[in-house]
């Protein structure tokens, strides 16, 4: 890499950079323009053989070699859009049948033939589903669906107490018509069944039969799958082991919901199988991916030093950044590299939508630090027919605010990325998701890291479990009329515990679990506690 041009080369937006880096796709709808960004010909020059080793990476991956080496399995999203890439017949059969058995499932959902126990049509989808398993579907509900036209979605994606009540409160004059949809890989995530047990209870106590409006999406043989079984639910899906959850929107975690608001979910698959053709390209300058994660890594001198701000200028795309986040910041922010180097590799990815971003942290974008490049999404095709006052017409405002704001960042030498979309539909939104995808996966292997492991959410898990497990423990402490201080505590779990068991039993007491009988919460070794 040209590093000596990172740091003095300035954005040159002359046409002919324009036209020297512009990629465009008739087939897809999409171009792609890099020119803003701080890349010159040879950087890309010095980065072709990194790309050589890189696009080889993806083509075994895609083979079916083990990729995720902590958990020795394969990585196959990109066979869910086009199964003719998996490895076996036995995948390619099951990836068929499986879309066969969704597609056909919410026709008879949509029109009725299968229904609820009061013979009436089934009006909306309560979906429990953490991190991927939610993040997806909501992408698709937001930038998809249409008013009146299949099935109304409501998520429960976090063990806020509230959260949950409130989300049930929605729907508590209508469950008899909702379908319950558990979202588990492994069947056996704290969080997800934590809900599913509080959404089970409300409905069993409102006369309802659990089995006969929910639904498990989860892999074969896991013990969700085989309490779904057991218990007769109205259906099962499944979710191979191979797909990881912040690329299972291709799965039957997108599918289901995508069919069940009416979506084509050919048209999404196959919108993401053409943009997984076009990253295939051994051509870095004809490989759109390869044009986005090189200028990643010139931009951030292959550390992630800059921030990816993600501002599409389209109501619909609004969460298209927090879908971003878990894509990029889990799968490229890692501590270790493959050798086992301690690299401390990541890319911070934030944004909201635009015009608003411009009355919000535009100004810092432009004026303050140059910490970040920008990525900008364009709808172009955006309903100028509207029956409004036409010198007033918000389509052409929006795109002079984009328009605007692009040129304002390059005059203060800021850079950005422009990503602009014929229309958004099921076709572009598959095209515009598997870019990212596999932007990600080539990024990855120029800065040598596992795209495809999460060894900090799993520590994260193992941490939450312990606090549990501890609370537990000093609850059977508390015995009697005892009194108790964390001194007496820490010594009786032996370990030195103490600031974890101020958190736990400042919880307890709030919650009226504990009484505070001497001494006050800024001086925590002056409390005294008891049991209620």
């Amino acid at each position: 890499m040209n590093t000596t041009s990172l740091n003095t080369n300035k954005i040159d937006s002359s046409w002919n950079r324009f036209c020297d880096l512009l990629w465009h796709s008739d087939e897809l709808g999409i171009w792609l323009d890099i020119s803003k960004m701080k890349i010159s010909n040879t950087d890309i020059k010095e980065l072709e053989p990194n790309f050589k080793l890189a696009f080889k990476a993806i083509e075994n991956l895609e083979s079916g070699s083990i990729a995720n080496i902590d958990e020795s399995r394969q990585v196959g999203h990109y066979w869910l859009r086009n199964e003719k890439l998996a490895p076996s017949e036995l995948i390619k059969n099951n990836l068929k049948k499986e879309k066969e058995k969704i597609s056909e499932f919410s026709r008879k959902i949509l029109n009725g033939s299968i229904h609820n126990e009061d013979n009436q049509p089934f009006k909306n989808v309560l979906w429990i589903g953490i991190g991927g398993s939610s993040l997806g579907p909501i992408l698709l509900i937001n930038s998809l669906k249409k008013n009146n036209i299949g099935l109304n979605f409501f998520f429960m994606d976090n063990v806020d107490p509230t959260g949950i009540n409130d989300t049930i409160d929605l729907i508590k004059n209508e469950l008899k018509r909702t379908l319950v949809v558990v979202v588990s890989k492994s069947g056996g995530t704290l969080e997800p069944r934590i809900c599913m047990e509080q959404v089970r209870l409300k409905l069993e106590n409102s006369g309802l039969k659990w089995n006969k409006q929910a639904i498990a999406i989860t892999m074969k043989g896991s013990k969700l799958d085989n309490q779904a079984k057991n218990e007769n639910w109205l259906e099962r899906f499944d979710l191979p082991d191979w797909v990881g959850g912040r690329t299972s929107i291709t799965s039957s975690v997108g599918l289901l919901p995508a069919a069940l608001m009416g979506c084509d979910i050919d048209r999404f698959l196959e919108g993401a199988s053409l943009m997984d053709t076009s990253t295939r390209n051994k051509e870095l300058r004809d490989n759109p991916a390869a044009l986005l994660a090189a200028s990643w890594y010139v931009s951030g001198n292959a550390k992630g030093l800059k921030d990816m701000v993600i501002l599409p200028y389209k109501d619909r795309l609004e969460v298209f950044s927090k879908y971003l986040q878990q894509l990029v910041m889990e799968s490229l922010g890692k501590k270790n590299d493959r050798k086992g180097g301690i690299v401390n590799q990541g890319l911070s990815v934030y944004g909201n939508k635009g015009s608003t971003d411009q009355h919000a942290y535009i100004q810092q974008l432009r004026d303050g630090l140059d910490n970040f490049f920008a990525v900008f999404i364009e709808i172009i095709k955006d309903n100028h027919n509207l029956n409004i006052n036409e010198l007033m017409n918000p389509a052409d405002y929006l795109s002079g605010f984009l328009q605007g704001t692009r040129k304002a960042l390059t005059g203060a030498n800021k850079e950005s990325i422009t990503i602009s979309l014929v229309d958004l539909n099921e076709f572009s939104l598959g095209s515009l998701i598997a870019l990212f995808e596999r932007t990600v996966g080539l990024y990855a292997e120029l800065i040598n890291v596992n795209a495809y492991d999460q060894p900090g959410v799993e520590a994260g898990k193992i941490a939450a479990a312990e606090v549990i497990k501890k609370q537990d423990l000093i609850m059977n402490i508390l015995t009697g009329d005892s009194e108790y201080d964390i001194a007496n505590i820490s010594e009786k779990l032996s370990k030195n515990s103490e600031e974890e068991i101020y958190w736990i039993i400042r919880s307890l007491s709030i919650n009226n679990l504990i009484d505070i009988v001497e001494g006050n919460w800024s001086k925590p070794k002056s409390l005294k506690f008891k049991l209620k």
